[in-house]
């Protein structure tokens, strides 16, 4: 297996860029001798002209104008792999609010993927309710926060939009009880948009639970106990859309949502919404790594 070297790319690199071996000697604080070996040896390995020497002024052969795209890259991905995980400029926090219920399955993958791109970066994760949030947001508590609102604000960027569903346990038949039984956090946005369809279609519900607490509501409803409404996609392995045939009303459509504001972390910010928007957008697979110049960190 043979190796391109990485002096030699960036000598060729200065070659093309300055129009001479005199300047890019300049730029690289080479000697022109040194350079001139580099380009040689370059060509030497790959056993081609990268650089058509019959005139006075140095152009690039057909082949080194091949080359040049390529070691641009390929200089472009050694820097940033070197500057991202030994430089102290990609040190700092961001902070990223989410609700609970859309945590899953997105979250995760871009965690994943940011610190793999900024290991030197520290998330602080806050799971909340759409209210707070916002209300920590406003506070300057959090870097970017994720919503589900039928009607955001007008600084809000819309990632998605997708039906609410009824959720209950898998193959359960709490839906099917009257009255029916309804299981959501006081707090929960979707509660009251639930409870109006409920009562337009004339149907009889009651309260199943009293708490802030997800994991609560989220016990309650796997036990067949009772049923609650969750974006369409988003809800847990342990609980399942309801197959109702229509005997349960239609429910309307929610945003996911995103709000940001730069707290310090400069671009880095712009790269964690960056995978945020494609994690639910799907325009950017969040299973290899981006070309990206990425700026300092103050936070």
């Amino acid at each position: 297996m043979r190796n391109l070297d990485m002096t030699a790319l960036r000598s060729f690199v200065a070659v093309a860029d300055h129009g001479g071996v005199t300047r890019a000697a300049g730029v690289l604080n080479f000697t022109q001798s040194a350079v001139s070996m580099q380009l040689k040896r370059l060509e030497e390995m790959l056993g081609i002209d990268l650089l058509d020497r019959s005139n006075r002024k140095i152009a690039l052969t057909p082949s080194g104008e091949q080359l040049l795209g390529y070691a641009r890259r390929i200089i472009d991905m050694n820097d940033e792999a070197m500057s991202r995980l030994t430089s102290e400029v990609f040190e700092g926090q961001v902070v990223i609010g989410v609700p609970h219920d859309i945590v899953y399955p997105v979250i995760p993958r871009v965690l994943q993927r940011f610190n793999a791109e900024f290991p030197r970066m520290k998330v602080q994760l806050i799971s909340a309710y759409t209210s707070k949030l916002k209300a920590d947001f406003a506070r300057g508590l959090a870097d970017v926060i994720l919503t589900t609102e039928a009607a955001p604000d007008a600084d809000a960027e819309v990632l998605d939009e997708r039906p609410m569903c009824w959720v209950g346990a898998p193959g359960g038949t709490a839906w099917r009880q009257r009255p029916l039984r309804y299981a959501s956090a006081r707090t929960c946005i979707f509660r009251a948009e639930a409870i109006r369809a409920l009562e337009q279609a004339g149907i009889d519900w009651e309260s199943a639970v009293e708490t802030e607490q997800d994991r609560t509501v989220e016990a309650t409803i796997s036990a067949d106990l009772a049923v609650c409404a969750m974006i369409e996609g988003t809800e847990p392995p342990q609980l399942a859309r309801v197959e109702h045939g229509g005997e349960l009303p239609t429910l309307g459509m929610q945003k996911i949502c995103m709000y940001s504001q730069d707290r310090g972390a400069g671009q880095v910010l712009e790269r964690l919404t960056g995978l945020l928007r494609a994690g639910f957008t799907g325009g950017e697979s969040l299973n290899r790594p981006a070309l990206r110049e990425v700026g300092r960190v103050t936070a």
